[in-house]
């Protein structure tokens, strides 16, 4: 009896790599540290190679260090993470109240503190998904670092030229500037094994960005503590605090959050009136519903608030936005401070408190409905990957009182978020009519409020179609996501929330009953990027202008079915 091969495709590789690296990661997290370049951590290396995802560019091309994707992980990792042999992942356990200075990345909101010259501690209160996105972000810079430490020794194992004189311009403090400029560049380009324009190009992205290191800087660094571990044997290590160990899963977090919003709920009476839930972003909901009557008479006059909002995103106008945000707290808004340790703002929004003659025209609105039922709306800030199912399950639990358990009053459930689009490109819009969780057989059918004949009018690109929830962005390849666009499931985009806020939803309406079953539901995603397209992915750099149209194109669809009662 003959046996036949069955050859694997690369989206079954592929798939299989996440699978380890997410079975590896859970286990070292369990253990409570690794040594990157031991067993376990070569383990983790090998997989991220073999997945080798759109977003981390040519990290499997051993002569050529990344530099896109190094931008985008230093963004997102604390600043001096590169001089670091130690890195140790705590939960929240005191060191707010400490003297150590608090680091927070240019763009993940998560507290860091440089301990010592060598160590790192990251505060996680965002969940599993947060490890797994800062494993995988130090899994990358460990191999590009590997490559500038072979790039840094010559074949008999002696510091190249080229290091000795980016170990002066570094350790030295040499400025770059017009008289050595190229000279510099030259002597970086050779480390990177990129061109001279690469490299350029790079260097004025790092200068550009909110990262405080510069390119010669980070670089440098890796280097340098790779080359330590090589010739030194200092080796590199990192590990989790007992109490992260012991916390995680059990929403301490998410609870305290949900705890401080239905206290406020509670004590202000608004616990009679309709609920909205919106996970949104907070400056669009605000521009949208204040920024006309606070800014209506600013120089040039109103036009739209668009136009406005783009106004708004300039540094030069941050008196107009003080404006805004003082109108919005005279006329219904409760900004809630976070101490809970999420990361995730509020803001509490009593509708029976606007001046309705003072909306903005584009803003559409029953005034009939508003006077009669006074709807509440409570806008959330996004949630990141897991943790979207711990503050949907917290809130919309009961709300414990003396009296017994009173039902959080939720009429509709609103999720607005960027995602990456596989069919589309940057600016378009994807309406989600389900939710498949990655790697699982998970998958969330919704009956989706918002129709794609909502923007028919609106001069935008819209898809609709199932969506893929995602374990990490950065985890994801080519292979794997035209699978999931191509094969049968016919997906529109990917993103990182949307089954865990579903699951929660679900949970709170069919089995705990603890909200109506009949609860309205709206998801919208705005393109980020396209993973599939070379030159669109996250790294490539930020939506900028692009994305403020679709921004509020979501938003005041979002805002009009709440405000006219359509549920």
């Amino acid at each position: 009896m003959s046996i036949i091969q069955v050859k694997r495709t690369r989206a079954q590789e592929s798939r299989a790599a996440i699978e380890r690296l997410y079975i590896v990661m859970r286990h070292l997290f369990n253990r409570g540290y690794y040594k990157p370049f031991g067993v376990s951590g070569t383990a983790i290396r090998q997989a991220l190679l073999t997945l080798s995802p759109e977003i981390y560019g040519s990290i499997t091309d051993p002569d050529k260090v990344e530099l896109e994707g190094l931008l985008y992980v230093i963004e997102r990792l604390p600043r001096g993470i590169e001089e670091c042999r130690f890195v140790k992942l705590t939960s929240e356990e005191g060191y707010g109240a400490s003297n150590f200075d608090v680091i927070i990345p240019a763009k993940r909101r998560r507290n860091c503190y440089r301990i010592d010259e060598e160590q790192m501690f990251i505060e996680i209160t965002r969940g599993r998904s947060e490890i797994y996105d800062i494993l995988t972000h130090l899994t990358f810079l460990y191999i590009e670092a590997e490559k500038i430490k072979n790039r840094a020794l010559d074949e008999k194992g002696d510091k190249t030229r080229e290091w000795v004189k980016m170990e002066r311009i570094v350790e030295g403090g040499v400025t770059i500037n017009d008289d050595n400029r190229e000279l510099a560049f030259s002597y970086l380009s050779t480390i990177l094994g990129r061109t001279f324009e690469e490299t350029e190009k790079t260097y004025h992205r790092f200068e550009d960005s909110e990262v405080h290191h510069g390119l010669f800087h980070v670089v440098y660094w890796l280097g340098k503590v790779a080359l330590e571990e090589s010739l030194e044997e200092k080796d590199r290590s990192i590990s989790f605090t007992a109490t992260l160990r012991e916390r995680i899963g059990h929403h301490i977090y998410g609870e305290r959050w949900a705890r401080q919003i239905k206290e406020y709920l509670s004590s202000n009476e608004l616990l009679e009136q309709p609920i909205h839930v919106i996970s949104a972003n907070l400056h669009g909901i605000l521009n949208s519903v204040y920024a006309y009557a606070a800014l209506k008479r600013i120089p040039g006059g109103w036009k739209s608030i668009e136009e406005t909002a783009l106004l708004l995103s300039n540094s030069k106008h941050s008196s107009w936005n003080e404006k805004v945000r003082s109108y919005a707290l005279e006329h219904g808004v409760k900004f809630l401070d976070d101490p809970s340790g999420t990361n995730i703002s509020v803001q509490i929004i009593n509708t029976a408190k606007w001046d309705l003659g003072k909306l903005s025209p584009e803003l559409h609105f029953d005034e009939d409905y508003l006077k009669s039922h006074k709807p509440v709306i409570l806008v959330l800030d996004y949630a990141f990957g897991e943790q979207a199912y711990e503050i949907m399950d917290e809130l919309l639990r009961p709300v414990e009182a003396a009296s017994g358990n009173i039902p959080m009053p939720i009429s509709s459930i609103s999720i607005m978020g960027k995602a990456g689009i596989l069919s589309g490109g940057k600016g378009d819009i994807m309406i989600p009519d389900a939710h498949i969780y990655e790697g699982t057989a998970d998958n969330y059918p919704i009956e989706n409020a918002l129709k794609p004949e909502d923007f028919e009018n609106d001069d935008v690109r819209v898809f609709n179609g199932p969506m893929i929830t995602v374990l990490g962005t950065s985890l994801q390849n080519r292979d794997i996501l035209q699978y999931f666009r191509n094969s049968s499931w016919k997906c529109i985009g990917l993103e990182m929330e949307g089954a865990h806020y579903q699951k929660a939803i679900q949970a709170a309406s069919r089995v705990r009953k603890s909200i109506g079953e009949d609860i309205t539901l709206r998801y919208a995603y705005y393109a980020s990027d396209n993973p599939l397209v070379t030159g669109s992915t996250l790294a490539s750099g930020s939506l900028g202008a692009v994305g403020v149209k679709p921004t509020y194109l979501i938003t005041l669809k979002l805002l009009a079915k709440v405000l006219e009662g359509n549920l």
